[in-house]
């Protein structure tokens, strides 16, 4: 039986439909992420979870316990969200003990508690400092032991990095990961952001428009899209239709499905070099390039497709605007959508 089930789960504001039969489930001590675009409906999702949002209809079980018309105080979650809500008025110290304090423990298990949550989240020397006088990630963190200090059977974070800077940003990836894996407490973290999906997730499960559209490991996802709209959100993919690809290799390609190709497995060269059989070869005009840090992404034209190749920052071997290349794909990266 799985730690979390959302069985059915609709929910609709007004005449709207956010979630549209949502069916998954979370084992105990995972990291589970929900991702997609804004209006998904996966902060919603998490906020039924937490007792927040009630359902239109469905079930909800954790720890097999029925949760779905609970309060939030007694479903045992902790949530962290993109505003931290820390109380200004008190400080570092207290606003982690409120909880504990909640719960009529005893001063010295407060003490002993928070102590030990803030060596977890490096905030050792902090217990007196105020909200206001403190980073943004140092609030984040302050937010992040406040719900781990109660030990909630689940911690539920919703875009708790988004208006953080990039570089504290993957620190902050780092820390969480860290911290869940020590803790091996089960986590659901809602982003947008697919690659901060791929850097913390054990599971992802792909939203739109108020469904599931793919679930599976980040690997899975990425190498292995089930739809159009899950390798244009998750791998940058190129999305051509069998048409389009035929026209691209100027030989027939079988079937009607659309094909992606990741931009990262399409081979560029200024020569025309053989290779394995199973691959296809063409030439192309490149369009355009753009640096991604260590990677140009240059867009290219063969009889009028337009695609995406990635390639790594080599000074050695730059392609121009309006110069023509030889291109290599892999049959097997060419990949059948549903």
């Amino acid at each position: 039986m799985s730690y979390i089930e959302f069985i059915g789960i609709n929910k609709f504001f007004g005449q709207n439909q956010v979630l549209n039969n949502i069916r998954l489930t979370v084992e105990k001590g995972q990291f589970v992420t929900l991702l997609g675009p804004s209006g998904c409906g996966k902060s919603t999702l998490l906020r039924c979870l937490a007792g927040l949002e009630p359902v239109s209809s469905g079930r909800i079980t954790l720890d097999l316990e029925d949760i779905t018309i609970k309060e939030p105080q007694d479903r045992h979650v902790g949530m962290v969200f993109q505003q931290y809500s820390l109380f200004p008025n008190m400080n570092v110290y207290d606003n982690i003990a409120f909880g504990l304090k909640l719960q009529k423990k005893s001063a010295s298990e407060i003490t002993d508690n928070v102590v030990k949550i803030l060596k977890l989240v490096d905030l050792t020397g902090k217990e007196k400092s105020y909200p206001h006088q403190l980073s943004g990630g140092q609030q984040q963190r302050v937010a992040l032991a406040r719900s781990l200090i109660i030990q909630p059977k689940v911690l539920l974070l919703d875009e708790p990095l988004s208006a953080i800077d990039a570089k504290l940003r993957r620190a902050l990836q780092e820390r969480i990961r860290k911290i869940h894996d020590e803790m091996g407490i089960t986590t659901i973290f809602v982003t947008h952001d697919q690659d901060e999906a791929m850097v913390l997730s054990d599971t992802i499960h792909l939203l739109n428009e108020g469904r599931i559209e793919q679930s599976g490991t980040p690997v899975e996802l990425y190498t292995a899209p089930k739809t159009r709209f899950a390798a244009e959100f998750i791998g940058h993919y190129n999305v051509l239709s069998a048409q389009a690809l035929s026209d691209m290799l100027s030989e027939p390609f079988s079937g009607t499905n659309d094909i992606a190709i990741r931009p990262e497995t399409i081979q560029l060269s200024d020569q025309n070099l053989p290779g394995p059989e199973k691959s296809y070869y063409f030439t192309a005009e490149v369009v355009n390039y753009i640096s991604h840090g260590n990677v140009l992404r240059y867009t290219l034209a063969a009889n009028n497709v337009e695609f995406k190749a990635d390639v790594l920052f080599r000074s050695f071997q730059l392609f121009n605007t309006g110069q023509k290349v030889f291109v290599s794909i892999e049959k097997r990266n060419c990949l059948r959508l549903e």
